[in-house]
């Protein structure tokens, strides 16, 4: 792929305190493998400084000074400076160790997953997507790490979810 510029992504990555928002909604679809779910909201990011409303408190850094305030995100602030829309998709990708044992097994569904989202992203609505993987695959049936059998599967299952979401 020398000389050929990187796609560019249409979507941002949620950020780990994002996660539990999103996951506390009901899956919009599901297949036996993976789980497909959407909030139809902007993450409620707070920049580094800002006052908690709830608590009345301010986060600071370690040291006894206040942390400085930022004017806003650097998603916000990049798209200010080339011209271009931030993306309105922000994704999550959960494949927790108890269903894929091995490092190399979890990096190949995160790349089927981001895959499939990058495919079918002009059709998705704005908002906090998280693709999770809700059950193992059978190690008998697929006993090494990364084989292209398990990447084949998982990207069937995977097109089959989203095509039951977005429509084909």
């Amino acid at each position: 792929m020398a000389g050929q510029a990187a796609p560019r992504a249409r979507w941002t990555s949620l950020l780990h305190t994002d996660f539990a928002a999103v996951l506390v909604r009901p899956a919009c679809t599901q297949s036996r493998h993976f789980a497909l779910h959407y909030l139809d909201k902007a993450p409620q990011r707070k920049a580094c400084g800002a006052s908690d409303a709830a608590s009345g408190t301010t986060a600071t850094e370690i040291s006894t000074s206040v942390a400085p305030r930022q004017g806003s995100s650097v998603d916000i602030l990049s798209a200010s400076v080339t011209g271009t829309l931030a993306p309105a998709l922000w994704l999550g990708l959960v494949v927790p160790k108890r269903h894929a044992r091995r490092a190399v097994t979890r990096s190949l569904l995160k790349r089927q997953m981001r895959r499939q989202v990058d495919q079918w992203s002009p059709r998705m609505p704005a908002g906090q997507w998280v693709v999770r993987l809700r059950a193992p695959f059978d190690v008998r049936t697929y006993p090494s790490a990364a084989s292209a059998a398990l990447q084949t599967a998982a990207r069937v299952e995977l097109d089959a979810l989203f095509s039951r979401a977005f429509g084909s």
